[in-house]
């Protein structure tokens, strides 16, 4: 699928976007569609749905604007579709102060449902810094994931990554706490 037509970034800014971006099958979804198109029954096989499952989810992600339909063709008196995303990545909303991160949950499920004894490099560093710098880090890191997207080859198998830099709560000290 030729990719100069296909907008950068999706703002998801109504209800049922986040509806639909929120549900962990149609992230999965989603992410079949990352790199090519494809029609229902190879989105079902992907990612192990029945194919009224897929029709159903793929149905409430194109009514999002989520997903669009991106060439059909005629198979024995059938028009099938091959659907993509409508953009190369998908922003949300901020969540608030204490609400659900849905993107870092959809990535711990995946993670979790990733093979026990597959490849997996998760690492997790504290860090100080000045909001110069914090700004610089989260800027590199979106850097480096644009460029490996632009290698990305369609014919390998799926990689995730996922990354997020933010400033922790603050811990809050009861009496019983050393100092």
């Amino acid at each position: 699928m030729p990719t100069d037509d296909v907008p950068e970034t999706f703002h998801v800014t109504t209800d049922e976007q986040l509806r639909a971006v929120s549900n962990l099958t149609r992230h999965r979804i989603m992410a079949v569609l990352r790199f090519e198109p494809a029609t229902i029954t190879q989105i079902a096989e992907r990612v192990g749905l029945a194919k009224g499952s897929s029709s159903y989810h793929v149905r409430l992600l194109e009514r999002a604007g989520l997903v669009k339909v991106v060439r059909t063709r005629k198979v024995r008196g059938v028009m099938e579709r091959y659907y993509a995303m409508a953009a190369r990545s998908i922003e949300l909303p901020d969540p608030g102060e204490g609400g659900p991160d849905v993107l870092m949950r959809h990535a711990v499920a995946d993670l979790e449902a990733s093979p026990a004894g597959g490849e997996r490099q998760v690492r997790m560093a504290h860090l100080r810094l000045t909001d110069e710098q914090f700004a610089e880090l989260g800027a590199r890191l979106q850097a480096l994931a644009d460029e490996y997207r632009e290698l990305s080859d369609p014919s390998l198998p799926d990689t995730s990554l996922v990354f997020a830099l933010f400033h922790p709560a603050p811990v809050q000290r009861s009496e019983g706490d050393a100092g």
